[in-house]
C-alpha cells in the first residue's frame, strides 16, 4: 500500500504531488490536481484554487491539465516556455533551475494499408496523424531565465480598461448576444436574459468591464444543459471566477476574496472538475478575443516542446 502523502509548500497552502508514481495522461493529471484541491478546500484553504484561476489567465493557450500542473509546481509563474523557445528569444535558463513538468501529446502517423491508400484521393490522408500518447516535457518561468529583455507589445496600466472595453463589446456581439445599457435594471449592475445582456450605465470602467464579463459568462455557460447539476451559488461563482480571470489578466484589480471560490466545491468532485474546465475554456475564449496577434505570440504562448525526434512529432502544448 502506498503511504506517501502530499506535502505542502512552506510559503503557501498549495500541496505538491508525491515524487512517484507520476500521472502519465492528461486525465490522470487533472484528477490528481483536483484531488489535491479538494483536500485543501476541505481543510478550509482556497489559496490553491485562486492560484489555479490566476494561472488560467496567464496561460490560457495551454490545456486545462497543464495549467493545473504549472500552477501547482510554480504558483507565481508569469511566463513559461521550453529551453528551445527561451533560447530563440535570446534568454538562457539559469544554472540549477528545476523545470516545470507538463505533458505534451505525441503525434504519430498511422500508415494505411495499400488497399486503403489506393482508394484515397487525398495524398495527405494516406498517413493519417494519430495521438499515440503523452510524454513529459519541461518548461521554465521567465524568473528562471536571464538574457535579452522580453518585448512588451501593449502597455497595461493597472486599473485602466482602455482598448479592452471595445474588444469585449465586440466579443459579446460576435457571440450573437444583444447588448444594451439600461437604467431600469438598477440596483443590479448587469442582467443576462438568454441572448441579451443589459448593463447599468454610469459604472466605473473597471467595474463595467467585470460586470460585462460576468454576464457574458452566464450567457456562454448557463443557458444550456450542463453535464452535472449546479446550484445558483455555483453558477454565480463560476461567472465571477471568469470575470476574475479575465479582469486580472488585463491588469485590473479583480477584487473577489479568495475564500469565495470555496463555493465551487460542496463535496462534489465531478462538479468541481467540470466547473474548473468550463471556467478555463470560457475565460480562454474571451481572452483570445481581447488579444492582438502580437500579444498572442508572447512567451507564455510559446511552444513547450523541443525538437521532435525521428519517431514522433510532439504537437505544441495548447
Amino acid at each position: 500500500m502506498n503511504t506517501t502523502q502530499p506535502t505542502t509548500n512552506e510559503t503557501s497552502n498549495i500541496a505538491t504531488l508525491p515524487a512517484t508514481p507520476k500521472p502519465q495522461t492528461s486525465r490522470e493529471v487533472i484528477q490528481a490536481n483536483v484531488q489535491l484541491l479538494i483536500e485543501q478546500l476541505e481543510a478550509g484553504h482556497s489559496e490553491g484554487l485562486t492560484a489555479y484561476l490566476t494561472a488560467m489567465g496567464r496561460f490560457h493557450n495551454y490545456s486545462f491539465g497543464n495549467i493545473l500542473e504549472i500552477a501547482r509546481q510554480r504558483p507565481n509563474a508569469a511566463r513559461v516556455a521550453g529551453l528551445y523557445a527561451w533560447n530563440q528569444l535570446g534568454r538562457k535558463v539559469m544554472k540549477g533551475q528545476k523545470g516545470i513538468r507538463i505533458l505534451a501529446p505525441m503525434i504519430g502517423a498511422r500508415k494505411k494499408k495499400d488497399t486503403e491508400a489506393n482508394k484515397s484521393k487525398d495524398p495527405a490522408a494516406v498517413n493519417a496523424p494519430v495521438l499515440v500518447g503523452f510524454r513529459a516535457v519541461y518548461v521554465f518561468d521567465v524568473s528562471q531565465t536571464e538574457g535579452a529583455p522580453l518585448p512588451e507589445f501593449t502597455e497595461r496600466t493597472k486599473g485602466e480598461v482602455g482598448q479592452y472595453r471595445e474588444r469585449l463589446i465586440n466579443c459579446t456581439i460576435d457571440q450573437g448576444i444583444q447588448l444594451e445599457f439600461k437604467d431600469s435594471i438598477a440596483p443590479a449592475l448587469g442582467m443576462s436574459y438568454g441572448g441579451k445582456i443589459a448593463i447599468l450605465p454610469g459604472q466605473e470602467p473597471a467595474e463595467e468591464f467585470s460586470t460585462l464579463v460576468h454576464e457574458l459568462a452566464h450567457e456562454m455557460l448557463h443557458k444550456a444543459e450542463r453535464r452535472t447539476a449546479t446550484t445558483k451559488t455555483v453558477r454565480e461563482t463560476e461567472a465571477e471566477a471568469i470575470a476574475f480571470v479575465v479582469s486580472q489578466t488585463i491588469g485590473l484589480d479583480a477584487g473577489l476574496a479568495s475564500a469565495d471560490y470555496i463555493q465551487l466545491y460542496h463535496g462534489n468532485a465531478a462538479l468541481l472538475t467540470e466547473s474548473l474546465e468550463v471556467i478555463q475554456r470560457t475565460a480562454a475564449l474571451i481572452l483570445s478575443a481581447l488579444e492582438t496577434k502580437e500579444e498572442a505570440e508572447q512567451p507564455e504562448a510559446a511552444p513547450a516542446t523541443e525538437q521532435p525526434n525521428t519517431d514522433t512529432v510532439l504537437a505544441e502544448v495548447a
